[in-house]
């Protein structure tokens, strides 16, 4: 039987500019099965999982449950939980590590401050400081949300883990299911597709040096997808891949086009036409979807670079 991401395979969908949107993510250990709606069908209490989602909405903040490759047992016994919080707005970006036993004291947290990139109730609460370790890559490995990302997701982090390398959780959800295998490499918050392990271990390495990797990139998660676009397409054009030195100041207009302003850390600037237009032919976007759709797609139409003082001069014009 054919599955969404053998459809998408096979009709070579872009990837690019289908990353979800979070300045902060949030993750904690969960370990044991997931639902389809894991913060509230999983072993962590339903209403702490409720509370938290509730909390969530409009901060900015993303999150989501993380576990060990491997089996998953839970015997519900109290534990010690790894948690994550990673801010992936570049110039502001940190990644912060805490352990806990309660789980519902993340309920604590400013969400709404995290979601800004201010780190302090994570750290107040949960007693947490700087990740000291290597870079993490989160696996979608969510069988009840799409069978993929068990097909493929799965077998990726385990062999991730076996292979020695260090920092790889299996995670709950990271949308684009026809994408799987699909993760998102932290700190910088850039999400990938279609990952086979050789190309995720050089992901890695080349987080390690500060750099992106735009193969199989789908976007920094840190922008709306007009933003994600227009980076990876400025960073092809500019042959550019320190991962930290471009920015998205803003994006004019409103579907189905946009222009997008990228600023560099040495002062240049592009601005990027973007469109939307729905792929073809209509395709399942999940396993489990009833109806077929057309997928949204970012199409940059148009690239050019232009001058900080140009840029001044329109934002006067536009102010009278």
């Amino acid at each position: 039987m054919s599955t969404c991401s053998t459809v998408s395979r096979q009709l070579d969908e872009p990837m690019a500019a289908t990353a979800v949107t979070a300045t902060t993510w949030l993750l904690l250990e969960q370990p044991g099965p997931w639902g389809a709606k894991a913060l509230t069908s999983s072993h962590l209490d339903p209403a702490v999982g409720r509370a938290l989602d509730r909390a969530a909405r409009g901060t900015g903040v993303r999150i989501a449950l993380i576990r060990r490759p491997g089996r998953h047992a839970d015997c519900r016994t109290p534990s010690v939980r790894q948690v994550y919080a990673a801010h992936t707005v570049p110039g502001r970006t940190w990644l912060r590590s805490a352990a806990t036993t309660e789980p519902e004291h993340l309920l604590d947290l400013d969400l709404s401050a995290l979601g800004r990139g201010d780190h302090d109730s994570f750290d107040t609460v949960l007693e947490g400081g700087p990740h000291a370790g290597d870079p993490l890559a989160f696996v979608c490995t969510n069988g009840k949300r799409d069978r993929c990302c068990a097909l493929l997701g799965r077998p990726l982090a385990a062999e991730l883990a076996s292979s020695g390398v260090r920092g790889v959780w299996e995670v709950t959800h990271l949308g684009g299911h026809r994408f799987s295998p699909t993760l998102l490499v932290l700190p910088y918050g850039y999400a990938y597709g279609r990952a086979g392990a050789h190309a995720v271990k050089d992901v890695l390495h080349a987080v390690r040096e500060g750099r992106v990797v735009l193969d199989g990139c789908r976007g920094r998660t840190a922008w709306e997808r007009p933003g994600q676009a227009a980076e990876l397409a400025v960073r092809a054009a500019a042959d550019e891949y320190r991962a930290d030195v471009l920015t998205v100041l803003r994006a004019d207009g409103a579907a189905p086009r946009w222009e997008v302003t990228v600023a560099h850390a040495d002062g240049r600037r592009w601005r990027v036409a973007v469109r939307q237009t729905a792929a073809a032919p209509p395709r399942a976007e999940s396993c489990g979807a009833s109806v077929l759709g057309g997928p949204a797609l970012m199409d940059v139409v148009a690239l050019r670079e232009v001058t900080a003082t140009r840029l001044a001069g329109d934002g006067a014009r536009r102010a009278c």
